[in-house]
């Protein structure tokens, strides 16, 4: 249930960051875009380094603490992540403003990246208040502040691209200025996300406040004798944050590489910054739609943490691999399906969002390759958070390394040796994310002795994505050639497709009420599984089966 809270509130929170890109985007014009996508590529990867790990982190610690009724310590440790994230954020903040032009090599990118400075040492405060109460087991609170975070970040930045490319008129205006200007409209799109944030951290204090006397009447009931010192805390958060950073760092870190060399490579071959970034801005736009049901496994992942940190504490494998079934399977429900029709309907979903028609065809081609990305992407980040939560932090750190170096070599060598640079930017996420997937399942094999099942969770969803891309992309072409027009064509094949995926997916009994149940609105969808088509099994039934393929 918690997944599934934060599931709706992470895919919302991608939809409606999308849905402003496409107006940001028509402001500040692709090339703008390139800017903004540059300065956000390596303002994420310092976020990564000074906050961003510090909800799953501090989920943890806090966790462990609370399921022994140690209030007192968990709400220490909270004080203590506050105390930590407050210097090393502040310091991120200082680092990025003042190097920002080494951070990134073009210089328009460089002016946006400072504006994103002041947002790093925000979101850590907003970090550790998600990842304190995250700890607790509730996720509604994190999941509206996400949404709220992001709806001012989408109002804010439109309004503040619209006035400041104002600030220099579009007509008659010279190269320089034309540039000046998308500048200026990236800036305002950096000011956005910032104030983004600020209403996240309002939010979230306002919820502390109203929790503070139950909280404060726990820690007072609190029995436990001995008490952390704040040197123990942060010994504590420093053991358990850098290799959640580590490995979140090296997850990430890829697109903020590749990034680099693909800037560097196209410089050497001549090509102007103007050029450079308008590339970069096809690559990002492919990247943004692909995200979207990503989130889903990235939501999956932050709420099993606690839950299978905590069964594992005492031993209930069983229960950890139910869990970690239940979730993939969950999430490939989902993830399939998406993956299937972003790559059958690219090019129309890039013409809705994204118009301009100098990037358009490859902006699609690049998505068409992203799409399967989207399976291996969900894959790699659900194992990567059963291995963090079963104690084996340093498993994802390592698979993620070989991975980055295997990746970035294949990079360089397609950039350098032939004439498909744009596209290697989404060829080597995709190599990256398939041998994360294949590395750290293997670890997850060992370390919890489970054995992944491959017909209802990979094969059946497979083949039904398949029908149901090819009456997606039928009803799409053949509407669009009676209508002449890419909304509504476009709406009724989406429509069209999901049901009859949702149809197949019941009549061939693809996915159990168990696992329904993981996913947003389970129960909605468990009643209209039961009006279609035959329950697949009882929760008990599932039970058994898991049981016995874990005791084989």
């Amino acid at each position: 249930m918690q997944a599934g809270i934060l599931a709706v509130a992470g895919i919302l929170s991608r939809i409606i960051g999308l849905l402003y890109n496409s107006p940001m985007t028509a402001i500040i014009g692709d090339e703008g875009n390139g800017y903004y996508a540059f300065a956000y590529r390596a303002y994420t990867i310092v976020l990564l380094v000074s906050s961003y790990s510090i909800p799953s982190a501090i989920s943890k610690v806090v966790a462990g603490h609370l399921a022994g009724g140690e209030y007192r310590n968990a709400h220490r440790i909270f004080k203590g992540a506050m105390l930590y994230v407050i210097f090393v954020g502040g310091g991120a903040s200082l680092l990025v403003f003042f190097f920002a032009d080494k951070l990134v090599s073009l210089a328009g990118s460089a002016i946006v990246l400072r504006f994103f400075a002041p947002t790093i040492f925000l979101s850590g405060i907003l970090g550790v208040l998600r990842g304190y109460f995250q700890a607790h087991r509730t996720m509604a609170q994190t999941s509206v502040s996400q949404i709220l975070e992001q709806i001012l970040n989408a109002l804010v930045s439109i309004l503040l691209a619209l006035w400041f490319t104002g600030m220099v008129p579009l007509e008659f205006a010279t190269e320089a200025e034309t540039t000046q200007r998308s500048i200026f409209g990236a800036v305002g799109g950096a000011m956005g996300t910032g104030f983004g944030v600020i209403t996240g951290i309002i939010f979230m204090w306002a919820i502390y406040g109203l929790n503070k006397k139950t909280i404060h009447k726990r820690i007072e009931q609190d029995k436990h004798q001995e008490d952390l010192s704040y040197k123990a805390i942060f010994k504590m958060i420093l053991l358990v944050v850098t290799p959640f950073i580590l490995s979140t760092c090296i997850y990430n870190i890829n697109s903020f590489i590749n990034a680099t060399i693909f800037s560097s490579v196209m410089a050497l071959k001549e090509l102007s910054m103007v050029e450079i970034a308008t590339l970069m801005s096809a690559v990002e736009k492919s990247t943004k739609i692909s995200n979207i049901p990503i989130a889903l496994a990235a939501a999956m992942s932050a709420a099993i943490i606690p839950g299978i940190a905590g069964d594992f504490a005492v031993k209930r494998l069983d229960l950890c691999r139910d869990k970690v079934t239940k979730a993939i399977r969950s999430t490939m429900f989902v993830a399939i399906p998406a993956a299937v029709g972003i790559g059958v309907l690219a090019k129309p979903v890039m013409l809705l969002l994204y118009p301009q028609r100098e990037t358009l065809d490859l902006s699609a081609n690049l998505l068409i390759i992203m799409s399967v990305g989207v399976i291996f992407y969900s894959l790699s980040t659900l194992s990567s958070a059963v291995l963090q939560g079963t104690g084996r932090v340093n498993s994802p750190v390592i698979n993620a390394a070989v991975a980055l170096v295997i990746q970035t070599l294949v990079l360089d060598l397609v950039l350098f040796y032939t004439d498909f640079e744009t596209y290697a930017m989404a060829l080597a996420p995709l190599l990256f994310a398939f041998l994360m997937w294949m590395m750290n399942g293997l670890s997850v094999r060992r370390h919890l002795e489970y054995r992944q099942e491959w017909d209802r969770t990979f094969m059946r969803p497979l083949v039904i994505s398949l029908v149901m891309g090819a009456a997606a992309f039928g009803t799409y072409h053949g509407l669009y050639y009676l209508l002449k027009m890419n909304l509504p064509a476009l709406l009724i094949a989406v429509a069209f497709g999901i049901l009859i995926y949702f149809v197949l997916a019941v009549k061939w009994q693809v996915i159990g009420e168990a696992e329904l149940k993981w996913l947003p609105q389970g129960n909605k969808l468990t009643a209209i599984v039961n009006k279609i088509g035959p329950r697949r099994a009882d929760t008990k039934k599932i039970e058994d089966e898991f049981d016995f393929e874990f005791k084989e």
